[in-house]
Formats: structure tokens, sequence, C-alpha cells
């Protein structure tokens, strides 16, 4: 089954006092200076023109195996708590902590003081301040290597693509050191909009770009009004995944079969059927099954048992899968699992709050707040809001998934006999990046009908 995988974008809107501008189209480097004004030489700037901080991304990083395990470690904790606190309303749910983290990682880059270390803290870092960009460097570099080639294989290649950028406030004074923090680890340049006198037109760019990086699949991320002429900078970042499956699913084979709701009702819903050699683990209460896709991922499925689909999902954490997926052997397993298609969308300020990152989202005052004086020398931003969206559709060919995040930020003022699974009860997934272990994707899904 092919895999077509995904974005997801995490926007970080900060503002700060007035200016004005216009539009033009070309690239323009940042100088290195303690301040960066970002105003182009040649006159008034087009909405989307390119500049860059004068260094290159680091390509190679000195980060340790035992700092990227720290991190891959964090981030699965960071996943697991966001989605246990995403998730609580119910229903089917789909995001990606992968973006998620990377976004506000990159955001990290301008909090100071307290506002930091409630950031730290909210995404799990478990390396030393001074390495995260580093080590977050080394993270992206592995998960998005090119894959050798499959041989004797006519399917597409796994891939995985990760993209960064800022837009920000053409004549506002960002730091030098934040603008290369982030154009060395992130390899994010900076387009320069005018947000002051044509905040619209800077919200139509950024939205096409985030279109085009997720393959077509979210648009419209910003909704008119949410940019204003307070906004100062936009941080974006996307991801894009797709992949065949290991073992594919035969078209021919699919049909409709009934699905179990939670309530006790039933969806009628198209279910596709294959299998093969894959990890299998029956403990208490669930079914857990990893179908491998063609590279370096895989999909792990956890089906509760009928009428235990809280107390699984209350339990699931990095332990959790951890012991299940150690506990698991691989089997020939017919596997019947059913097609599903939905967009999720949540507002994560509330969510991010009750994981601890409380002080970025409070005004700037005399008494504390936000403090993003790593981003510009005046303490003036705070997030407003942290807001995200994320499609997913599977089916026989593969899946497809897009997500976008926005963090808005304004100005004060084996060998046994074939098992079969049928996946016919809700269940929760994961995406995972195999030789790193990251999570790039979770989900559940009570009703594919829905």
């Amino acid at each position: 089954m092919k895999r077509a995988s995904i974005l997801m974008v995490l926007i970080a809107m900060l503002a700060a006092s007035c200016s004005s501008s216009d539009e033009a189209e070309t690239t323009t480097t940042i100088p290195s200076q303690t301040t960066s004004p970002t105003q182009t030489t040649q006159g008034p700037v087009q909405q989307g023109e390119l500049v860059r901080a004068d260094v290159d991304r680091a390509t190679e990083t000195d980060a340790t195996a035992e700092e990227l395990a720290a991190l891959v470690g964090g981030n699965l904790e960071f996943a697991f708590d966001l989605f246990q606190v995403a998730a609580a309303d119910g229903g089917n749910i789909f995001l990606s902590p992968y973006s998620i983290a990377a976004a506000l990682t990159m955001t990290y880059a301008g909090a100071r003081g307290l506002t930091a270390d409630e950031i730290a803290d909210a995404l799990r870092f478990g390396v030393a301040d001074g390495r995260i960009h580093t080590v977050r460097n080394e993270l992206d570099l592995q998960v998005t290597a090119v894959p050798e080639p499959l041989p004797d294989d006519d399917r597409e290649p796994m891939a995985i693509e990760v993209a960064n950028s800022l837009w920000g406030q053409y004549d506002y004074p960002f730091l030098d050191e934040f603008l290369m923090t982030l154009a060395e680890n992130y390899d994010a340049g900076m387009n320069l909009v005018d947000f002051v006198t044509n905040a619209e037109a800077a919200r139509v760019e950024i939205n096409e770009w985030v279109e085009e990086q997720t393959q077509g699949r979210i648009v419209d991320l910003i909704p008119q009004g949410i940019i204003d002429s307070m906004t100062r900078l936009v941080l974006v970042n996307a991801i894009w995944f797709k992949a065949s499956w290991a073992e594919q699913f035969d078209p021919e084979l699919t049909a409709d079969d009934t699905f179990h709701l939670l309530d006790g009702g039933e969806a009628t819903v198209p279910f596709m059927h294959g299998g093969g050699f894959m990890p299998y683990a029956s403990g208490d209460g669930y079914q857990l099954v990893r179908i491998p896709y063609a590279g370096d991922a895989a999909m792990i499925v956890i089906m509760p048992d009928e009428g235990r689909f809280e107390e699984i999902a209350a339990q699931l954490g990095p332990e959790f899968v951890s012991a299940a997926l150690a506990d698991a052997s691989t089997r020939d397993i017919d596997l019947i699992f059913p097609k599903f298609e939905f967009t999720s969308e949540f507002a994560l300020r509330a969510a991010l709050e009750e994981l601890g990152m409380v002080e970025a989202f409070l005004t700037p005052s005399e008494d504390g707040g936000a403090d993003f004086t790593g981003i510009t020398a005046a303490r003036e931003l705070f997030v407003q809001e942290v807001v995200h969206q994320a499609f997913v559709s599977v089916d026989e060919t593969g899946t497809e998934a897009a997500a976008a995040t926005a963090v808005i930020i304004g100005l004060t003022s084996a060998g046994e006999e074939p098992a079969t699974v049928q996946i016919d009860r809700p269940f929760l997934f994961m995406i995972e990046h195999s030789s790193t272990g990251e999570i790039l994707f979770m989900g559940q899904v009570v009703n594919p009908a829905s």
C-alpha cells in the first residue's frame, strides 16, 4: 500500500511596532550584526522577498548518539502527553507531534527566562539548552536522509521532506543571532512581508507556501483576521511523507463490513485485506500490529478489546508502547484494515498550557509575562494562540496526510499459523521513523465513516 503522507506546519506570528512597505522579489543576505532590520537595499519590499543570514545550514553536526536518543525520548514524551490532552474530547484525531515540536523548538530559539524554561519543559527537552538546536538539526538530517533504492522494486522509495521558513516584517529589528541559529540548524530563510500595511497579501503568500509544501492538502491555513498590522513574524515548519507498504493491499479484495463504534452502534465501511509477516502482540486488553513500509518507517496500530478503549487509551505512552512492542513476535498476519479519511482541527493553547507552557501566552509587563527578547531586544511579544489542522487518508494505494500548526504571537497592545487481525473497533495508530524511533504522526479512529 503506497503511503503518501504528510505535512505539518507550525507558524509563529510575532508582532511589534508599525511600519510600512510595498512589494519586490529578490534574495538578499542579512549581514552579521547585533540586530537586523531586514530592510531590502532595493527600495520597498515585495511580499515574500527572500533574505538569508550569511550562514549555510550545517549538514554535518557533532551531535552524539546519546544526545539524539535523549531528544527522541523527550519528543516521545511530548507526543504522548500532547495526544492525551488533544484526544480528551473524543472523536477521530490526527496530528503531527514531530512538526509541532520542530516549530516550537524554532520559537524556543527566541525565548528567554521563564518563557524559555516552560517551553523546554513542555517539549520535554532531554538535552542541554546550548545543544538543542544542533541535536534537532541532526534528527532532521537523519529523518530526511535519502534511502537506498529498493532492489528489483518498481515502487517509489520512501521519502520524507522537511521545510522551514520565516515570514517577517521587512523593517523590524530581529536579532541576528536568532536568524543565524534558524538558518544554520533549520535552513530557514526569512521571507520579507509587510504586515503593517498589507497583512492580507502576507497571509495569502504564507498560505500559498503551506499549500505547496503539503501537496495541496492544507489550503487557507491562516484564515482572514488572524494576521493583522501587529503581526511581526511567522515561523513555519512543514513535513511531507510518502512510502509504500512492504506488503500492499489488493484493491480487489476490499469489501464493505461492519465497524463497531464506542457507543454500541455500527458503521459500514470498506475494509482492505492484506497481510504478511509483521510484529504482532496480544496483551491485556489490546492487540498490536506493526505494519512496515518499504523503507525506514512503520505504522503501529493498537486496537483495544471491546469495552476497554478508554482504559487502554489512557495508558498510551512511551513505556506502554515500548513494552507492547517488546512482547511482539513476528508472525504471518491476515490483516483486515478499514479505509478512512478525515480532518482534525484544534486550538492548542489550552493543551500547551496544561503541559506547562503558560508564560509564553501572558502579555509582557513590568511584572513578567512572555519573554521573546531572543527575537528582538524589546520585550513586547507574546503567543496569542496555537492552531493546528491535519488531514489523513488511508486506502489501498497508501496513506496521504497533511497538517499545519500556527503559533500566533502578537504585540502588547513467527512460525505460527497465520493470525487474523480485523481492525473493526476504534483503534490508535502512530507512524514512526524506525531507525531513530521518532513518532512523526499520531491518531485515533473511532469511526472510519465519520
